[in-house]
């Protein structure tokens, strides 16, 4: 297989494909949403996509047998539906998706699955805990933005297209991004109910009442070579949790 495509199914053929066996699959899951003025929709989708594929070429180099399959691009957007194009796709679809998708694999001979999630409003836990009744396949999952604590990149990482997201844009897809300037300013209005503030308490926020420019966090301080650093990191970080997934005995996994 050609050292570019090996692990990448998108752009493998059925000829590089036919022969090869793989320890894992790798699922990577964004969304399309506004990401404040100067990011594009497909914010959560280049950058879950490309991570995927660093990470498992990273792990492919060193040894992991890991296909990349394509990136879903439709995540749980149901507060944000006011937004113009926000596409949402309800959690009981994603398990439609997943179970097909693991069905498929399963049938194949493919032993392990792993969500790489890139979206806040995607939580795949419980579908795991049903679909572990039927399916012998293990499944886990990883989200990519919480593997490396951001705050050793940035002074104000942001929740939503700020200084982190931006940077790695600047990075990965510079020219999809606007100058700073036509940035908002990310400002995040929070709740009045002091247990959602502190985090012990949940509800799902209406996105057009926290922000008015659909950002979460400054993007001001954003640069591409804060970015590569953080890239570099993160896609580091999850090519060693592949291996380690990779080569697991899933019926011994605890000490």
């Amino acid at each position: 297989m050609a050292e570019q495509t090996r692990h990448i199914l998108a752009s493998s053929t059925y000829k590089q494909i036919r022969d090869a066996t793989f320890d894992l699959a790798l699922l990577p899951w964004a969304a399309t949403e506004a990401h404040n003025y100067h990011l594009p929709y497909g914010t959560d989708i280049i950058e879950t996509d490309r991570i995927a594929a660093e990470a498992g070429r990273l792990a492919c180099d060193k040894g992991a047998r890991v296909i990349v399959l394509p990136t879903v691009p439709f995540g749980v957007n149901t507060g944000q539906l006011d937004i113009p194009l926000t596409i949402n796709m309800n959690p009981g679809t994603q398990m439609s998706v997943l179970e097909d998708v693991a069905t498929s694999l399963e049938r194949q001979g493919i032993r392990k699955l792993v969500l790489l999630n890139g979206h806040g409003g995607n939580d795949f836990r419980q579908m795991i805990r049903e679909l572990k009744l039927r399916h012998s396949l293990f499944i886990c999952t990883a989200n990519w933005y919480t593997c490396v604590d951001a705050k050793l990149f940035f002074a104000e990482p942001g929740d939503h297209a700020g200084e982190m997201e931006t940077s790695l844009m600047l990075y990965l897809a510079p020219e999809l991004v606007l100058p700073l300037s036509e940035a908002g300013s990310g400002r995040e209005r929070k709740m009045k109910i002091g247990a959602f503030q502190e985090g012990w308490a949940w509800t799902p926020r209406e996105w057009l009442k926290v922000t008015s420019d659909t950002g979460t966090g400054d993007p001001r301080a954003a640069t591409a070579e804060k970015g590569k650093s953080y890239f570099e990191a993160v896609t580091a970080k999850i090519a060693g949790f592949l291996m380690e997934v990779a080569s697991a005995d899933t019926e011994d996994l605890y000490e």
